[in-house]
C-alpha cells in the first residue's frame, strides 16, 4: 500500500518537473495566439450590415461577381435543421485571395469572409445559420476578379422534409 502511494507522488512529481522543463524551455508555449487575428480596421462591418447579395458583394469587393463553374459549393438540398447547415468550398481557380458565403434570404446577406493566404488551398468550410429555404452564394476572389456560385437549400421545419 505505501508502495503505491510512494510510486504514484514520484509519478507525480516527474510529471510536474518534465511539464515545468517544457515550458520553462520554450518547448511548449505558455499560450497560444490566433495566427492572423484580424485588426478592427480590416472588420467589414458594414459589408456584415448590407442586405442582399449584389449589394453585399459590391460592398465588401467593390466589384461585382460573375458566375464560374470552377467554384465547388457543397451543401445539402434539404437542411433538417437551419440553425446548422454545413457548408464546403473549393476552388481551382488561381490565386485566391478571399472567399466569402453569402445566404440571400437571410436579413444580412454576409455570413463569412475569409482572407486566403498566398500559398493557401482555396478551401474553407463552415456552418450557415438559415431561417428559411433560400439561395447561399460562395463567392471567390481570384486574380483580382469576383466570382461566384450558388446553390439553393431548401430549409425543413422540424427535419420532417415537409
Amino acid at each position: 500500500m505505501i508502495d503505491e502511494r510512494r510510486r504514484g507522488f514520484l509519478k507525480g512529481v516527474l510529471g510536474v518537473g518534465v511539464a515545468g522543463f517544457a515550458l520553462g524551455s520554450g518547448i511548449v508555449p505558455f499560450r497560444v495566439e490566433a495566427a492572423m487575428a484580424p485588426s478592427a480596421a480590416d472588420w467589414p462591418k458594414k459589408a456584415f450590415r448590407t442586405p442582399g447579395v449584389d449589394e453585399t458583394i459590391s460592398e465588401l469587393y467593390g466589384m461585382d461577381a460573375e458566375e464560374s463553374d470552377k467554384i465547388s459549393v457543397d451543401l445539402p438540398t434539404i437542411a433538417q435543421n437551419g440553425a446548422v447547415v454545413p457548408v464546403t468550398v473549393e476552388t481551382t481557380l488561381p490565386n485566391v485571395t478571399g472567399i466569402a458565403l453569402l445566404v440571400a434570404e437571410n436579413p444580412n446577406a454576409l455570413a463569412a469572409s475569409f482572407k486566403i493566404p498566398e500559398g493557401t488551398l482555396p478551401f474553407v468550410s463552415n456552418r450557415l445559420k438559415m431561417a428559411e429555404t433560400t439561395d447561399v452564394v460562395a463567392v471567390v476572389i481570384s486574380d483580382g476578379k469576383a466570382y461566384k456560385a450558388t446553390k439553393n437549400v431548401k430549409v425543413t421545419v422540424g427535419g420532417c422534409g415537409g
